[in-house]
């Protein structure tokens, strides 16, 4: 696990994994595969530099930290819904850190109806993988990354 939930000043709860994602959804992994491997599409998909998405090669590559990895943290000023769609469940939070900085985040959850517990006042890790994209540079840029997320936990009661 890359989240040290140990080391929170409150109680966490895991609630996302990607590996338990992928378990679920097979598919998911043989058509981004695919994509990275299809040279007829050399603007589409992941380049493969740490191995092809959640090969052995790449989560080794996760594990040892050789793909770049992303931690954000913070208190959820407040969740809602974004999309085209009028209605649904809670999607997205707006996370306030240590700092003062305001960072919008998905949820992302294993159980849907752990997305209750997405509430205003509590703390979220969240960990993401920097997988690059076929596509280079990034507009400003720099590498163009694919944001892949690979944990996420929220806190049992308000931070």
């Amino acid at each position: 696990m890359l989240l040290s939930l140990n080391e929170s000043p409150v109680p966490m709860r895991r609630v996302y994994s990607l590996a338990a994602d992928l378990e679920q959804d097979t598919r998911r992994v043989t058509l981004a595969q695919q994509l990275t491997r299809d040279s007829s599409k050399p603007l589409l998909g992941l380049k493969g530099t740490f191995g092809l998405f959640a090969s052995g090669e790449w989560w080794a590559n996760v594990n040892k930290r050789e793909i770049p990895l992303l931690f954000v943290s913070g208190v959820i000023r407040r969740a809602y819904f974004a999309g085209q769609d009028s209605a649904g469940p809670n999607n997205t939070i707006d996370l306030v850190s240590s700092d003062g900085a305001i960072s919008t985040v998905g949820i992302y959850t294993n159980d849907v109806r752990d997305v209750e517990l997405f509430v205003p006042g509590h703390l979220v890790h969240v960990v993401y993988a920097l997988d690059e994209l076929k596509r280079q540079p990034a507009a400003d840029g720099g590498v163009n990354y694919s944001r892949v997320a690979l944990e996420m936990a929220i806190s049992e009661q308000p931070a």
